[in-house]
């Protein structure tokens, strides 16, 4: 099996991140994979809908470090797959559901901001680590979290940065329902099966004027968080993070002044 193994079945596409040895951690190849499964799905006739999931133990533990150490010695101006990955999952015109369990930390967090329907198992840890990492949000957390959740409990989300629950994350709009893992693939199965039978330029149409109100400022604030993203990942705080964890000890911050 590959680390992104897509199925298709009666118009439903399935996206599984399946590296569980790694905890679903996701490298440069793994988004380039999910891109093209949901870029295909977009264009394809015969799918209808497509669910994301990463199994029963663990959604995705977000970014692989030593891939992600990997991007901060990149030049600014080599395209990130991440960033193709959310612009194709943004802009796919089907229904995209995602069924969550275990860990969903970082991206595996913001990407479900992009999902049509959440549906997370009452396993299921969240976490938004990016201040503790030396970064900013991404995927356009810092406008969409507050929008939906309120200004103060996305302030403890994004800048604590610390776990939270299905419930919070229920409550902070990012999940549909939380349901007993034996549910989950039943639930979010059973969405999205209903969603590809009902008529597909209907659903397409639908989609697209839900969320044209705010592409235009979404996809402004999102290029405004990957520049600022990309510069951080590329700066000393960021670095101290990685040494940090590839060393096992708790990074140092104190030695560092804020900029802008």
């Amino acid at each position: 099996m590959s680390e992104i193994d897509v199925t298709d079945d009666a118009g439903l596409r399935t996206v599984h991140i399946n590296r569980p040895d790694k905890k679903n951690a996701l490298t440069r190849a793994m988004y380039a994979a999910m891109g093209a499964a949901l870029r295909e799905a977009a264009t394809s006739p015969a799918v209808r809908v497509v669910l994301i999931t990463g199994g029963s133990a663990c959604f995705t533990s977000g970014n692989d470090v030593g891939d992600f150490k990997a991007r901060g010695d990149q030049a600014a101006d080599v395209p990130s797959p991440a960033r193709e990955f959310l612009a194709a999952l943004r802009e796919c015109p089907k229904p995209v559901v995602a069924a969550v369990a275990g860990y969903a930390i970082g991206i595996g967090t913001t990407l479900l901001l992009h999902c049509d329907f959440v549906y997370a198992a009452d396993t299921a840890v969240f976490r938004m680590p990016f201040v503790d990492l030396g970064l900013c949000p991404e995927g356009g957390s810092s406008l969409v979290v507050p929008q939906r959740a309120g200004q103060l409990l996305a302030n403890e989300l994004l800048m604590l940065g610390e776990a939270f629950t299905p419930e919070t994350a229920l409550r902070a709009g990012i999940v549909n329902a939380v349901v007993p893992l034996p549910d989950l693939f039943h639930t979010a199965g059973g969405v999205a099966r209903k969603l590809a039978a009902k008529p597909p330029t209907a659903m397409a149409t639908t989609k697209r004027l839900l969320r044209q109100a705010e592409e235009a400022r979404l996809s402004a604030h999102m290029t405004e968080e990957f520049a600022k993203f990309g510069a951080l990942l590329r700066g000393p705080e960021a670095a101290e993070a990685v040494a940090a964890f590839q060393e096992k000890r708790k990074p140092d911050f104190s030695r560092f002044l804020a900029a802008d």
